[in-house]
């Protein structure tokens, strides 16, 4: 089992086909044992053959996890909020969820024309680094956060927050402000800006979040990213929503 884990792992959201040969060094096998193992898992359709050899991710392997994922409830319930935030702020609108040490963004809308932006649909990116994983880390655990602030933390710009002193301000900053505003976090052009999405007990599930301008009005944007957060809130907390989605 976990050398077929290994396998998925050989992908990433920019390589989704790829050479047995390479599958093979990604995941530390010897090659025919690779073959074997690709072999199997395409005829289950958890992989799927391209031309000239290569393989891709399998239809199956898709869906199973479709099936499988506590977002999934979440993504059906935002998305109605999230595409009036959009349409409001015409750039990009996502929703993020913990997992282990990092964000995980589980939905994204854009535009054409939308300020640039290094996540996408099933991207991660380490907590420190954008609004959304700063609005999750800020209500995190403590153990968490205590990781977080112990350990070397990777600079994407000038402007990331890498000080465990400076970092720690900024967390209880966001838990009292209600929100994280992000100038050049990750682009020196991109603000984030994200706010904590609460469901059940007032815990706080998911971090929705919009990548805009630098100069974009952050009281403007973070109001219209906190009603489409409450209302998010309050349909997760129907009878048919799922206020216990994401596991810290």
């Amino acid at each position: 089992m976990s050398r077929a884990v290994r396998i998925f792992e050989a992908f990433t959201p920019d390589e989704t086909t790829l050479g047995i040969s390479v599958i093979a060094r990604r995941a530390g096998l010897p090659l025919p044992t690779a073959s074997r193992l690709v072999a199997e898992l395409v005829r289950h359709g958890l992989l799927a053959r391209e031309p000239g050899r290569r393989v891709r991710i399998g239809v199956r392997m898709w869906e199973l996890a479709l099936r499988a994922s506590p977002a999934l409830s979440l993504r059906e319930t935002a998305m109605p909020f999230m595409e009036d935030a959009h349409s409001v702020t015409g750039h990009h609108v996502q929703l993020g969820v913990l997992d282990g040490d990092e964000v995980i963004f589980v939905e994204r809308l854009s535009a054409p024309h939308a300020v640039i932006n290094y996540t996408r649909i099933a991207g991660r990116l380490p907590l420190h680094v954008s609004s959304s994983g700063l609005v999750l880390l800020a209500h995190a655990p403590g153990e968490l956060q205590e990781r977080m602030l112990t350990r070397p933390l990777v600079r994407y710009t000038a402007n990331t927050i890498t000080a465990p002193q400076r970092l720690r301000a900024f967390l209880a900053e966001v838990r009292r402000q209600g929100y994280a505003h992000c100038p050049g976090y990750v682009h020196e052009d991109a603000l984030g800006i994200a706010v904590p999405v609460r469901a059940g007990t007032h815990a706080v599930v998911a971090a929705l979040s919009a990548i805009v301008p630098a100069g974009a009005d952050r009281r403007t944007v973070t109001g219209v990213l906190s009603a489409a957060a409450r209302g998010i809130g309050r349909a997760l907390d129907m009878p048919n929503g799922s206020a216990q989605l994401v596991s810290h």
